[in-house]
């Protein structure tokens, strides 16, 4: 058994999987990974179940050190990466030697990163998942964030070659969303809505995206009897100014919800960064299915698009020393 220690990390790093299904009668939300589908396709890179749990890294860099040989795979937000000094590409896998030491940066495209573990993170289910819900006190193997010191157990490495994925580009198309249910608290404003182009506020966490604009007034109060929510709800309070609702969102809400993200661009939202503007588009309950079963079909087929990593790291000292180029002499010499 070897094991991977944290020597560094943001506040926002924590042990995700797909989530815990069928307790949101009990009050307790899902939780689970931002991004679906990087999380699957870390895992499709080490032949993992697609929502094995991994460690979700959030905007700030995090540092790592390998006690016994693991392999691991990044993918998520870009941001840079390295190994003792060599270079880890982006969306591929890579083998840790005993002592070698993972070091990554801030994000730059996006949010956040899954570091995956080759046979998953080992740990307590509860409730179904390992996923961390830090005010809940769910998770395992540690219910909270992680923290410098804590020790994730891992298999031991298989002898595989590095492998890579290469994932559609992400599109750059407004966020899709679905009216409803209480549009109709909203009047025309609904169109002020989706007209509007929004920002994610640097307030916002894993309960909920806060989203900064013109404010969206109400036609009879911000208040409505409670009722269930569910990943992606579009909550407006009395300020006006929305609030996306994400996997450790409470399970009912009392504010108006004027729309819903649609399942499929959920990953895309999670990943916007805080300032960067976007705007939202409505589309039908056809069109978010249609999207949705495309989004399952890419997810099925994310193991046949790994394919054998290709290096760009070169050990220019030990090319130095192997004097491959021969002897040198002056051309002007008899």
């Amino acid at each position: 058994m070897s094991k991977l220690i944290i020597n560094a990390v943001g506040p926002a790093t924590s042990v995700q999987d797909a989530g815990r299904h069928g307790t949101q009668r009990y009050g307790l939300p899902p939780s689970g990974a931002m991004d679906p589908l990087a999380l699957a396709a870390g895992n499709a890179l080490l032949g993992n179940a697609a929502f094995a749990a991994a460690i979700e890294i959030g905007p700030l860099g995090a540092s790592f050190t390998a006690r016994g040989a693991l392999r691991v795979a990044l993918s998520g937000a870009q941001r840079p990466a390295d190994i003792s000094g060599r270079p880890l590409p982006h969306n591929s896998s890579v083998t840790l030697a005993d002592g070698d030491v993972l070091t990554l940066g801030v994000a730059r495209g996006g949010v956040f990163s899954y570091l995956a573990l080759e046979g998953g993170i080992k740990g307590e289910l509860m409730f179904g998942s390992l996923a961390v819900n830090a005010r809940a006190g769910l998770g395992s193997p540690y219910p909270r964030p992680l923290q410098p010191g804590d020790e994730i157990a891992a298999s031991f490495a298989r002898e595989l070659p590095d492998q890579s994925i290469d994932l559609p580009v992400q599109s750059e198309q407004p966020i899709r969303v679905v009216l409803g249910p209480q549009h109709d608290e909203f009047g025309d404003a609904v169109q002020a809505f989706l007209d509007a182009e929004w920002r994610v506020s640097a307030a916002s966490d894993r309960m909920g995206y806060r989203l900064e604009g013109e404010s969206i007034p109400h036609l009879h109060g911000h208040n409505v009897v409670s009722d269930g929510t569910v990943n992606g709800s579009i909550q407006i309070p009395g300020n006006g100014l929305p609030i996306v609702l994400m996997p450790d969102r409470g399970t009912t809400g009392g504010y108006p919800k004027i729309a819903t993200v649609i399942t499929a661009d959920l990953s895309r939202l999670a990943q916007t960064q805080a300032g960067r503007g976007f705007r939202f588009k409505a589309v039908t309950m056809a069109e978010a299915q249609a999207e949705y079963r495309a989004m399952a079909k890419l997810l099925r087929g994310l193991p046949g698009l790994v394919r054998a990593a290709r290096s760009s790291w070169l050990d220019l000292e030990a090319l130095h020393r192997a004097n491959v180029a021969g002897i040198a002499v002056s051309a002007f010499d008899g």
